[in-house]
């Protein structure tokens, strides 16, 4: 009985509206297709940051090293804000493949184009 009074009273109270967030999946630029980085090099991955909403979801960046379908455990960048639209990473000692791709965490992901290391 004590548990339903509770449940009665919880229901009562208006919960407050949240802040409505944007989702903002932003496209890759470079590396693009045809790109070749070896291990090593330092690059500056780049995407599209021209029109970010006001209202992130997550504005904090990581960028995955993707082989063909798999995504791998090697974490290239991570710590910076997806609003910057580059990051300088250095290309890890992986086996050499053209089935490379980049993935763009933050605010939601995003793959970019197959490339070669």
């Amino acid at each position: 009985a004590l548990f339903g009074v509770f449940f009665q009273l919880a229901a009562a109270v208006p919960v407050a509206e949240m802040e409505k967030r944007d989702i903002w999946d932003p496209q890759l630029l470079y590396p693009h297709a045809g790109t070749v980085w070896y291990k090593g090099q330092t690059h500056n991955v780049t995407w599209d940051n021209s029109n970010p909403p006001s209202n992130l979801t997550n504005p904090v960046g990581m960028i995955l090293l993707k082989a063909g379908t798999t995504a791998t455990p090697l974490i290239l960048a991570d710590g910076f804000s997806i609003l910057d639209g580059r990051v300088e990473v250095t290309v890890p000692w992986v086996l050499e493949a053209n089935d490379y791709s980049l993935v763009l965490f933050g605010d939601s992901s995003n793959v970019g184009p197959q490339f070669t290391i």
